[in-house]
């Protein structure tokens, strides 16, 4: 059974936290893509099961698509404020008056929850979701992948940079043919890693 298997195993990096992710190569001979017969989205949702997330896959592209190019949307994007807790390392920050030699004031908490804010919203690395086509040999033909914003420093003082963290898996089906015997094509279940999540790192 182990043999059997061996070809599928080159069909996408394993399941790891080693980014940057890679990009899959496809044979471009069209005789190696699925026939309208082969798309019934009937069988294709069974085959799937219960892996169809409809918040990162789609049939037919979402109007709802954010290019990364998009300037506008990504500008409201990075000026929003982060969500979910504070990093500890920023909620355990102290800030001292020291406008007064050799005295040491700290700021009231006010200030400092500002202090704080404008901290985070500096250093927070946002994941960007666009939505890719994977093309005809892979359904749903549309995954939403994430990525990292890099062309600003995400620190203070300036230098590190927003960067890929950490991955998780989507379950979707790819078109595989083999030429052994006469061709055979069929739908098979493979993983497809996308960024979850980004942090600010050298």
């Amino acid at each position: 059974s182990q043999g059997s298997c061996q070809h599928y195993l080159h069909i996408r990096p394993a399941p790891s936290d080693n980014l940057p992710l890679v990009d899959l190569i496809e044979h471009p001979d069209p005789i190696f893509d699925p026939k309208e017969k082969d798309l019934n989205e009937t069988l294709l949702r069974s085959l799937m099961g219960g892996h169809f997330d409809p918040n990162f896959m789609a049939i037919s592209l979402p109007e709802d698509r954010l290019g990364v190019d998009d300037l506008a949307e990504l500008d409201l994007l990075l000026r929003q404020r982060p969500s979910g807790a504070m990093p500890g390392e920023i909620k355990g920050l102290e800030f001292y008056d020291g406008l007064q030699p050799g005295k040491k004031h700290r700021l009231s908490k006010k200030l400092r929850r500002k202090l704080q804010m404008w901290l985070w919203s500096q250093t927070f690395c946002p994941v960007l979701y666009t939505w890719n086509d994977l093309g005809s040999r892979f359904w749903p033909r549309y995954v939403k992948v994430g990525s990292c914003y890099s062309k600003r420093s995400c620190s203070v003082p300036e230098g590190m940079v927003c960067k890929p963290a950490k991955s998780v898996h989507l379950t979707i089906l790819r078109w595989r043919c083999q030429r052994r015997g006469g061709q055979r094509c069929t739908w098979i279940p493979i993983q497809y890693p996308i960024i979850a999540e980004c942090k600010c790192s050298c």
